[in-house]
């Protein structure tokens, strides 16, 4: 198994040594005038405007149309896993419960948002990226690093942000897709767009149905269903004023086990918005959104029902002021978690509402070759009091393709309801401060005409960490060290469209007995490459995922197998409008494991483990007609 495992890590280090000199010696003979502007994408995320990825001095991933439309993932969580500083566990395939852990931070502290809509339930503080349709996405930024000062509590790890399309110019535009596949699938989705007289449009429907897999060994196939949909619509006035729009909601149910015994959730995911941009001058833009996102799961299981609804209502007023070559972000933000009016789980929460109240301040100041990045935010909570966080980052330009970057941040984790106030007795701590964390970063990007790397260093320090003690109340006592390193290559050469992403981590427990430990359910180790190649009206491709073992417990006495997958994808342009697509999951019918889950003896009341299990090979086929 050693040799297997060295044979591995020597041939992930050789892939992406020679990556760069097999893409150099193709640049060298291309003229790069026309340079992919994809390679160095504007990014919003990292700044809270637009800057190209070289420019914002921060780690960050883009994931543009092109790759949603090459590797059409069954979900968000495959379309993520292995990208740089990213690790996946799921408790099964196909809308199971997912945790997605951001630099070694976990599913609670990082920050899923949608078109700038922050989404997550309140009662458990973390996002059911299990339960989002990647067919309603047109593309997706992972930024990496603590980005409290810029939106608040949570965003200790990083920030994803998932975009929905837009109409764009001209005659309406429709799409149809219709497509199906292994574990008895069907895949379905329509839509429109368009612009006329100033308004643009979109608007999305999505149908997803599996009889699934189990999620256990000798289990019953557990299926899953959800049914999307999307509005999305604009209009810009003469004055250059601009309105709009936005609704997303996806509603389904997926089936589990609960100790050994059928259970099933009905979910729903919604978020809306409106908003209002103006140019106040030439060089001040205003903003005001007013938001709602809202996380509803309905359990049903032999031993116990309950429903779980909540909702978080913000409004912010965001202003941008254009000074010369600087810039300067500053706005308030007031925002609302609830419970919903009706939790039939028989519990009754001490506090069911609670507020933020926040104002913040961004200044990117661009002194060539040096840049620098500085940024405050206050947060006022009812909860759980104030917190001051803060980044300041420098970037110098060595030449016009090298940018060396340093920085620190702060952030916070906010105590979720279920901490503070879970009605059971003595399962909440009303008492409990926030998790804080302070980060350090060095990176070094090399942006050239046709293909780019960036090598990234990090340590985070997290103090306050909220565990259960030994009555299992939650407290705070735990501390963590997060180091890690990261390095990211793209090329678009001729027809070749080529990624990887190599990530290691060491993320340390500094709590008692487990000191030294690595954090439950995180992979140190992490290696992702992608390979597309266009053939006139042919597409070919495929993925490369691969993870070390892990830990399911934090005395690091459970230990999970590392794993490698291969999936593979082609598109045939048959005819004008129309395609079709064909993807092969887990070519290799590989057994993914990243979490276990145990059953009790009711004898001995020992817990008995059990390994929760991904899908193994799977294959899809899909007819599509549209741009």
């Amino acid at each position: 198994m050693k040799t297997r495992i060295n044979a591995t890590r020597g041939l992930a280090a050789f892939s992406l040594a020679a990556l760069p000199m097999a893409v150099q010696a193709q640049a060298d003979s291309l003229d790069t005038s026309n340079a992919p502007q994809r390679l160095n994408p504007v990014v919003v995320t990292a700044a809270l405007a637009p800057r190209t990825a070289d420019e914002t001095l921060a780690s960050v991933t883009v994931l543009d149309e092109a790759t949603l439309r090459r590797q059409d993932p069954t979900s968000v969580t495959d379309l993520l896993r292995g990208q740089p500083g990213v690790d996946i566990t799921t408790q099964g395939s196909f809308g199971k419960q997912s945790s997605l852990f951001l630099r070694g931070t976990g599913s609670n502290a990082n920050v899923l948002l949608i078109d700038g809509i922050r989404l997550k339930s309140a009662t458990t503080g973390a996002a059911a990226w299990e339960f989002l349709d990647p067919r309603m996405f047109e593309s997706a930024e992972i930024v990496r690093g603590p980005r409290g000062s810029l939106y608040g509590a949570d965003a200790v790890g990083g920030v994803i942000q998932l975009f929905t399309p837009e109409g764009e110019e001209g005659a309406p535009q429709p799409r149809i897709s219709v497509g199906g596949g292994s574990f008895n699938t069907q895949r379905y989705s329509a839509s429109l767009a368009g612009s006329s007289g100033g308004t643009r449009y979109y608007v999305a429907g999505s149908r997803f149905d599996t009889d699934g897999t189990a999620v256990r060994e000798g289990g019953d196939d557990k299926g899953h269903d959800n049914t999307s949909g999307l509005v999305r619509l604009s209009h810009t006035f003469e004055n250059d004023a601009e309105v709009g729009l936005l609704a997303l909601r996806s509603k389904g149910n997926t089936e589990f086990d609960s100790f050994g015994a059928p259970a099933e959730d009905d979910f729903v995911q919604q978020v809306a918005a409106v908003y209002a941009e103006q140019a106040v001058t030439d060089s001040w833009r205003s903003r005001l959104t007013l938001s709602e996102a809202h996380d509803e799961r309905d359990t049903l299981a032999p031993t116990y029902s309950s429903l779980f609804e909540t909702r978080t209502r913000t409004a912010q007023w965001q202003n941008t002021l254009a000074l010369g070559p600087h810039e300067l972000v500053a706005g308030v933000e007031y925002a609302e978690d609830g419970l919903g009016d009706s939790q039939t789980s028989g519990l009754s929460f001490d506090k069911e509402r609670r507020y933020n109240r926040a104002v913040f301040a961004q200044g990117f100041l661009d002194f060539y070759p040096l840049t620098t990045q500085l940024s405050l935010r206050h947060d006022d909570n009812q909860a759980f009091g104030e917190e001051l966080t803060g980044s300041l980052a420098l970037g110098y330009a060595l030449d016009d393709q090298h940018v060396a970057r340093a920085s620190y941040g702060t952030a916070f984790r906010a105590p979720t309801f279920n901490e503070l106030y879970f009605p059971f007795a003595g399962s909440s701590n009303p008492d409990l401060n926030a998790e804080t964390s302070s980060t350090f970063e060095l990176g070094l990007r090399g942006q050239y005409g046709n293909w780019f790397w960036d090598l990234a260093a990090y340590q985070t320090e997290v103090d306050e960490l909220i565990a259960l003690d030994e009555a299992f109340r939650p407290v705070n006592v735990d501390e963590a060290r997060i180091r890690g390193a990261e390095l990211a290559l793209g090329a678009e050469i001729n027809d070749w469209t080529l990624a990887a992403a190599l990530t290691w981590m060491d993320p340390e427990s500094r709590s008692g007995d487990n000191t030294g430990n690595r954090l439950a359910r995180r992979a140190s180790e992490s290696l992702r490459l992608d390979v597309d190649r266009e053939l006139g009206d042919w597409s070919l491709g495929g993925s490369w995922v691969t993870q070390n073992h892990r830990y399911n417990d934090a005395a690091n006495s459970e230990r999970l197998p590392g794993y490698g997958i291969v999936n593979l994808r082609a598109g045939w342009d048959f005819a004008p409008m129309w395609s079709l697509r064909a993807t092969l999951e887990n070519a290799l019918d590989k057994e993914i494991v990243t979490a276990q889950g145990a059953d009790f003896d009711p004898v001995t009341f020992q817990a008995m483990p059990f390994d929760y299990l991904n899908a193994g090979r799977a294959a899809f086929l899909s007819l599509h007609f549209g741009g």
